[in-house]
């Protein structure tokens, strides 16, 4: 990755535990322990890293070993403030297979259980209190609690319980869970609803396989939002602003990486471990919905 003189940088010394996102696609949305064994070279921002509980082979007696960019390393988060009281429809990290994965809160159960969306595995998996986190963001060498701000303003508002209701005709963005799409976002329309929390979607991209109509799919609400408001960006963007990529008919999240000359930005999908370059017109500020509103990062 570039490292022009406005860009942070973060360093790392042998020995330092860390949380590694995995550069394999079918870790998307993980972080999970590790150690700094050592500088890949000298001046360079890449890591060998060795892995707490993900094994070199079927044998489990190496611990796996990568080689990875300083992006997709981060120190382990602190504990938060206060405890944290969780709620339908939280943003979590929830701690399964050896790893943190992203998720949401779909239901509360007796107990101090929680189901919880895995949006990585596709599944619904129930799990006690002390197996879940918030997400936060560790930017420029500083722990960014946005999602911890969140919680509070939930707990002092007359938080609703109900899933957004969806109507027909409603321009809507959809998560996909097809492979080589998951993690974008797709234009769509809303057709009808089909069971309880689903809903039938006409994509406005995507086709059928015979590429004889748009490809018609049901999408569980958690999966659906509103079509982001647009935002004006009138100086371009710089390093380490998020946005979206209009990329393969959908919308990929990433991170600018290195500004170019014509409005056009290196943009770096940490996910899939990839860089590419795009012009400003295919790009957009990135936007989470979250209870009900949009945020930006």
């Amino acid at each position: 990755m570039s490292n022009p003189s406005s860009s942070w940088v973060a360093q790392f010394n042998p020995g330092d535990r860390v949380e590694i996102r995995p550069r394999d696609v079918g870790f998307r949305g993980s972080w999970y322990a590790g150690t700094v064994v050592r500088r890949e070279a000298k001046n360079t921002n890449r890591y060998v890293v060795e892995y707490d509980q993900l094994y070199a082979d079927e044998s489990g007696e190496k611990l796996l070993q990568e080689t990875l960019d300083w992006v997709q390393l981060r120190p382990p988060p602190p504990p938060p403030e206060k405890k944290v009281q969780f709620k339908f429809e939280d943003e979590v990290e929830a701690f399964y297979s050896d790893g943190w994965w992203e998720g949401a809160i779909i239901a509360e159960h007796s107990g101090g259980k929680f189901a919880v969306f895995l949006r990585g595995f596709d599944e619904q998996i129930v799990l006690e209190e002390k197996d879940l986190r918030l997400p936060v963001q560790w930017v420029k060498g500083k722990w960014e609690p946005r999602f911890e701000q969140v919680q509070r303003e939930k707990e002092n508002s007359n938080f609703s319980k109900e899933v957004m209701k969806f109507t027909q005709g409603m321009q809507v963005e959809v998560l996909t869970d097809e492979d080589g799409l998951k993690g974008a976002w797709f234009a769509a329309t809303i057709i009808e609803p089909s069971g309880e929390d689903k809903y039938l979607i006409g994509y406005k991209t995507l086709r059928n396989d015979d590429d004889t109509e748009f490809l018609r799919e049901v999408i569980r609400a958690c999966n659906i939002r509103p079509c982001p408001p647009e935002i004006i960006v009138v100086d371009g963007f710089k390093v380490w602003d998020a946005v979206d990529a209009y990329y393969n008919e959908g919308w990929w999240v990433g991170v600018i990486a290195k500004v170019l000359i014509n409005s056009n930005y290196e943009v770096n999908f940490i996910e899939y471990d990839e860089k590419t370059t795009f012009n400003q017109a295919d790009l957009r500020p990135h936007q989470d919905w979250l209870n009900g509103k949009w945020v930006v990062p």
